[in-house]
């Protein structure tokens, strides 16, 4: 399941319009996560024009939504430099791609405040970051554009024929990820390490790369009995 998350939207149109492009491809949950505007309110509902359904049911929600998904897809417009693993991003025709072969549990798409996106506290908590190639002096996109672009490219993608051979594949959810993060985070906390920094950007990295890698039941139980036998080998 597919969410779309709207994190402290500022404009009624703005979000109006996410429900409308919504409806073009065919995606249905959209959550709010405490709006500054009404989404009930005369400008939503004009911009929405097919999309008014979905802006009847959207769900409102506090910041807590966001630990109930399997996969945070954060999107920013911000990207970082080679040595920034907060901001290192992915494009949107990847993430299409992966979500086609691993649309497993509950995923979120996050989109940020019109005004200031998401801050790095945000990003972090997310599994990884997506962002849509622009020109570089102009890299801002309005918030429905984004959605329409990302949402256009997950269309293209699952409407393509589904392969039968992943279908009995159970995928890791969130809470899986969440106990590999720790465990990873307690063979860290055994090792040396030049820098307090060098360790936290590897803690982000390894959060970062098991995020993009939509792992499977099997592979996540892999992952969990290696780590554990370094543990045992550390203590």
């Amino acid at each position: 399941m597919i969410y779309i998350v709207l994190v402290e939207p500022e404009t009624p149109g703005n979000i109006g319009a996410v429900a409308r492009v919504m409806s073009n491809f065919g995606f249905r949950k959209l959550v709010l996560i405490n709006p500054k505007c009404s989404h009930e309110s005369d400008e939503a509902w004009a911009r929405a024009k097919h999309g008014r359904s979905i802006l009847d049911k959207c769900i409102v929600e506090d910041f807590g939504f966001l630990s109930k998904l399997d996969t945070r897809i954060a999107t920013s417009a911000k990207v970082g430099g080679k040595n920034n693993v907060f901001r290192a991003p992915v494009e949107p025709r990847e993430v299409s791609k992966a979500i086609k072969k691993h649309n497993r549990g509950k995923i979120g798409i996050i989109f940020g405040r019109e005004s200031s996106g998401l801050t790095n506290e945000e990003i972090e908590s997310c599994d990884f970051i997506v962002t849509i190639p622009s020109e570089k002096n102009n890299k801002t996109l309005n918030i429905s554009h984004s959605a329409a672009i990302m949402l256009y490219e997950l269309f293209y993608e699952m409407k393509k024929e589904q392969s039968s051979q992943l279908s009995h594949f159970e995928h890791a959810t969130g809470l899986d990820k969440e106990w590999l993060a720790r465990l990873f985070d307690e063979v860290c906390g055994k090792l040396e390490f030049e820098t307090g920094e060098n360790k936290e950007a590897l803690r982000i990295v390894f959060k970062r790369v098991i995020g993009k890698a939509f792992l499977t039941k099997k592979e996540f139980s892999a992952m969990m009995g290696l780590l554990r036998k370094i543990n045992r080998k550390l203590s």
